[in-house]
């Protein structure tokens, strides 16, 4: 079922409420063995960490400047950070599409 802006809007204001995640929170991990294994399985399968992951690794590994070698390793972290979040989200709506249907 499509949503509107407003009515994805709307949600994030309600997800927004203090202590909302309390039950969501116990179910995600006790689920989170096989949550693991299925962001695993998409990431990999989008090639998300593959050779570019490496390659940065590697290049990250070899400046010489520590204070550039920390502040690059703290970019792809936080790059690799945004993508596993954005791919769990997207694991997270497929995942109710299934319980809803």
């Amino acid at each position: 079922m499509p949503y509107s802006d407003d009515d994805v809007r709307a949600a994030i204001e309600g997800l927004l409420e203090p202590g909302r995640f309390g039950d969501a929170e116990r179910r995600v991990a006790a689920a989170a063995p096989q949550l693991q294994q299925v962001l695993a399985g998409v990431l990999a399968e989008g090639g998300w960490f593959d050779a570019p992951r490496e390659q940065a690794l590697a290049r990250i590994a070899e400046l010489e400047d520590p204070e550039e070698r920390l502040a690059q390793l703290r970019t792809l972290l936080a790059e690799e950070t945004r993508i596993g979040m954005m791919v769990g989200v997207a694991v997270g709506w497929e995942l109710a599409h299934e319980l809803d249907g």
